[in-house]
């Protein structure tokens, strides 16, 4: 943790910096693999990067997880100045319905789980969020030694546009003021967590997104109580959030979590699942 200016203090993850090189990287996500993008993120923070020659990145997570892609693109789900991007290096399975593509959280848990080699453990909290609860987690996550990654299922309604001006960025920060930008779009969709701005009005946690025209170059800040409230993901499928950890760390994540009252269990956001390779 570090001072930065008139009491704000920075606290990134354990990992955060090698995860927002290899983020930069592997920008912008293929078609509908944002939860894929977001797992591959998680394995190369923890300097997992190949296996068996191949890169782990997020066509590798996408065949694990059963990540299912649209036949036809639906360019109006894509945040604006997007127009997608389909050079998968694995060919995916198709479906014709964009409503149901995507990947599904347990499809996110058992590609970490696999491709880490079981060195890595998954978490899933599916709520109650409250900005009290997120708080809670992240400093639990902060604390650990191992690279930790926080992957977000969030409905981005929810959220602030990515964009806000230094005056709204400064009001929440050290008034309080929630007045940033109308969201960029309506979708459900993974990001990761990957640090956080305190100030005496309020707290901003960073986030690493999946297309470089959202923020700058794809990283952005968003209100802890809006970033809370796009987890619980109301009027939607659900949400939640995966704590991707070093086995060793399992046992103290889980004692936070539960102390704040999160429930560790996976959540279905509505797409369909494929067998592994299919």
């Amino acid at each position: 943790m570090d001072t930065i200016a008139s009491g704000l203090e920075l606290t990134l993850l354990p990992g955060a910096r090698v995860l927002l090189q290899a983020h930069a990287r592997e920008l912008p996500q293929r078609d509908d693999l944002c939860g894929a993008f977001c797992g591959s993120l998680a394995l190369n923070a923890a300097g997992l990067c190949e296996r068996g020659g191949e890169p782990l990145d997020q066509d590798a997570v996408a065949v694990l997880a059963g990540s299912f892609v649209s036949r036809v693109p639906d360019t109006s789900a894509l945040p604006a100045g997007e127009r997608g991007r389909r050079d998968y290096r694995i060919t995916p399975p198709m479906l014709d319905d964009a409503s149901v593509s995507g990947t599904n959280c347990a499809g996110v848990l058992r590609a970490v789980h696999e491709l880490s080699g079981e060195r890595l453990c998954a978490l899933p909290y599916a709520g109650p969020w409250s900005g009290a609860a997120l708080a809670a987690l992240f400093d639990a996550l902060a604390a650990l030694e191992h690279p930790s990654t926080l992957i977000a299922n969030v409905a981005t309604r929810h959220l602030w546009g990515s964009a806000p001006s230094v005056p709204q960025l400064l009001g929440l920060l050290l008034d309080g003021t929630d007045e940033g930008p109308p969201p960029d779009w309506d979708v459900g969709h993974f990001v990761c967590v990957f640090g956080r701005i305190a100030g005496r009005g309020g707290d901003l946690y960073g986030v690493a997104d999946t297309y470089p025209a959202l923020g700058v170059h794809g990283v952005h800040v968003q209100p802890r109580d809006r970033l809370a409230r796009a987890l619980e993901r109301p009027g939607m499928a659900p949400g939640g959030a995966i704590a991707v950890i070093d086995r060793e760390d399992a046992a103290v994540v889980r004692a936070a979590a539960d102390a704040c009252g999160l429930q560790e269990r996976a959540w279905d956001n509505g797409t369909q699942m494929a067998e592994p390779g299919a």
